[in-house]
């Protein structure tokens, strides 16, 4: 028997030890063994800053080489999920180009490093789920809405195309029909029509979505973990087969920026009105 060195003497073990970053907005915690939470908390609505949205999109590549990690229940702080973007980081977008590329770029990470991610991640939907969030959501594997829950894309509301995950996963999900008429009217859809469509993976009363999510990650960290990651690996291959779409729509979300239906979106919703988008359009 020949002795291990190099690369073979290494200790995997230590090799893969992760320290996770005194995160601002972001909690973690272990609620069973081998289920890590992740509860995104800012403030009532837990909208997305630039520093949370940079956390959400680096944190998963921590996660999937975390061997402690079976799997991963993510939830909001509160009564919402998610609300998105707040406005002032949209604002930014919408004037600083050099800001505007930066978002691109890691909207786009944030999709990868959750598709790539290997371990199972379980979404509790709770109350609002837009935007930012709401792509973190509908790309966990298994996602628990309450009844109740608000979910609803919002781009187009905004002034800008339909991007983030949108266009990559709501087909598979709930079909082009629904896909389209969701995505370009933005009909907000409560948890127990977005199970009815398929577009979340279960339904429950709004006071059992955390114990809910929290039995399904613990039955999927107790589960085989070679086995249910390859599976995940696999039907996420049908995502990567729709990635060309999914650049498409990300890099006419970012045109949008550039152009007044952002501004007249971002200013309606700010002052709590309806936007009055220009009808005629040259596109």
């Amino acid at each position: 028997m020949s002795n291990l060195t190099g690369v073979d003497a290494v200790d995997l073990d230590k090799e893969h030890e992760v320290e996770y970053p005194d995160y601002e907005s972001l909690r973690l915690d272990w609620p069973a063994e081998h289920v890590l939470r992740v509860t995104m908390s800012r403030g009532k609505m837990n909208a997305l800053d630039f520093t949370m949205h940079r956390d959400l999109t680096s944190i998963w590549r921590l996660i999937d080489r975390d061997p402690a990690v079976g799997s991963v229940l993510l939830c909001g702080d509160g009564k919402a999920f998610s609300a998105g973007g707040e406005f002032d980081m949209i604002e930014r977008i919408l004037a600083d180009y050099d800001f505007r590329m930066v978002m691109w770029k890691e909207g786009r990470q944030l999709v990868q490093n959750l598709v790539e991610c290997g371990k199972p991640i379980v979404a509790a939907i709770d109350g609002a789920a837009a935007g930012g969030g709401l792509t973190c959501a509908l790309l966990s594997d298994v996602t628990v809405a309450g009844r109740t829950a608000k979910i609803v894309d919002g781009h187009t509301t905004l002034g800008i195309a339909a991007d983030d995950h949108a266009v990559l996963i709501w087909p598979l999900l709930c079909g082009m029909a629904k896909a389209k008429y969701h995505l370009m009217t933005n009909e907000p859809l409560s948890g127990e029509e977005a199970e009815r469509i398929g577009l979340v993976s279960v339904c429950v009363d709004d006071d059992a979505v955390q114990d809910k999510a929290l039995e399904i990650a613990i039955r999927l960290a107790a589960g085989a973990p070679s086995a249910i990651r390859f599976t995940k690996h696999s039907l996420n291959s049908w995502l990567k087969t729709a990635w060309p779409a999914f650049e498409a729509s990300l890099a006419f979300g970012i045109l949008g920026f550039t152009g007044p239906e952002a501004r007249e979106g971002l200013d309606a919703l700010q002052e709590r009105r309806a936007p009055n988008f220009n009808p005629r359009s040259f596109v």
